[in-house]
C-alpha cells in the first residue's frame, strides 16, 4: 500500500490550491497500480496550532497528526499558493515546524497557484531549493496553475498528469516513460541547404 500526503496552503474556501492538490494526488493515485491512501492536510485548518509550535517547540494534537502523515508518508504533495513572488508565510511555517531531516530521501511533488504565469518561476526559485536543502527528491515536473489556467485547452490536465505520472513511477521504482522527442524527425541540415523538406 502507497501513502500519499497533501499538504495545500490554500487560504480559501474554495481554493484553486486546494484543487490543484487535489488533482494531483488524483493523477499520482490513478497512475500507480497498487492501493494508495491519500491523507490532506488544509493548512488553514491547523495555522493557529502552527504558530503556536512555533513559539512554544510543542505540536499540539491536531498538527502532530498532520506531521506524523507528512513525515510517515511514502510521498508528499506540497501546493502553496503564490505570495509575493514565493511561498505562503503559512506554507513556510509549516515546513518550519518540521524536523530537519524528516523528508531526507522522501519524493515531492511541488505545486502552486497565482493570479498569472508571471509568478510560475516560484517553483523553481522558492519551492526547488527549499525541498532540496531538506534533502527531499523534488520530482523534475512540479505544476503552477495561474487563473486562466483552469480554462479549457490551458495545457494544466497534461501536466498534472506528466507530474502524477511521475511521481507515481519514482514509488513504483519504474524508469519514467520516455517523452516524445520533438526533434526526432527532423530534416539534416545538409538537406534543407539542398532544398530538400
Amino acid at each position: 500500500m502507497t501513502r500519499i500526503a497533501v499538504v495545500s496552503a490554500g487560504l480559501g474556501e474554495p481554493s484553486s490550491t486546494h484543487l490543484l492538490a487535489d488533482r494531483l494526488a488524483a493523477a499520482t493515485s490513478a497512475a500507480l497500480a497498487g492501493p494508495v491512501v491519500t491523507t490532506t492536510a488544509h493548512l488553514r485548518d491547523v495555522a493557529r496550532d502552527v504558530a503556536d509550535n512555533l513559539v512554544t517547540g510543542f505540536a499540539g494534537p491536531k498538527l502532530r497528526a498532520v506531521i506524523e502523515d507528512v513525515v510517515g508518508a511514502d510521498a508528499l504533495i506540497a501546493v502553496t499558493p503564490t505570495f509575493n513572488a514565493s511561498y505562503s508565510g503559512l506554507f513556510k511555517s509549516f515546513v518550519d515546524v518540521l524536523e530537519p531531516t524528516s523528508l531526507a530521501g522522501k519524493p515531492v511533488l511541488i505545486g502552486a497557484t497565482g493570479g498569472s504565469e508571471r509568478h510560475s518561476l516560484v517553483l523553481d526559485h522558492a519551492l526547488r531549493p527549499l525541498f532540496a536543502y531538506l534533502k527531499a527528491v523534488v520530482l523534475p515536473t512540479g505544476v503552477y496553475a495561474a487563473s486562466a489556467d483552469w480554462g479549457v485547452g490551458s495545457g494544466l490536465v497534461g501536466r498534472i498528469d506528466r507530474a502524477g505520472a511521475e511521481l507515481a513511477d519514482l514509488l513504483a521504482g519504474r524508469a519514467p516513460a520516455a517523452q516524445a522527442d520533438p526533434y526526432a524527425d527532423v530534416v539534416p541540415f545538409e538537406r534543407l541547404l539542398a532544398g530538400d523538406r
